[in-house]
């Protein structure tokens, strides 16, 4: 496969993954009341798409107890934050 055929499907991989609600390891609660949403991720993705993500994570890092780590971001919209997560 080459590389002009490889990385557009790369790509849509990566939006599938946002979808995916069986191998999450984060959700990231978003907004003020009443205007919430959660958002589930993937944490080593988070971490090399984006240094303010990787800050926050540093300092929320996941426990190997099976748990799933959680931040809020109380200061974005869940619009915005729909936006940067598909496409940062």
């Amino acid at each position: 496969m080459a590389d002009n055929e490889f990385l557009p499907k790369l790509s849509q991989n990566f939006l599938e993954i946002l979808d995916d609600e069986e191998y999450y390891d984060i959700t990231i609660e978003v907004g003020k009341d009443p205007h919430v949403k959660i958002f589930r991720a993937h944490m080593v993705i988070l971490n090399y798409r984006s240094p303010y993500l990787r800050r926050i994570l540093s300092t929320n890092k996941k426990k190997n107890d099976g748990t799933i780590a959680h931040i809020k971001l109380p200061n974005i919209l869940p619009e915005i934050f729909q936006i940067i997560i598909r496409y940062y």
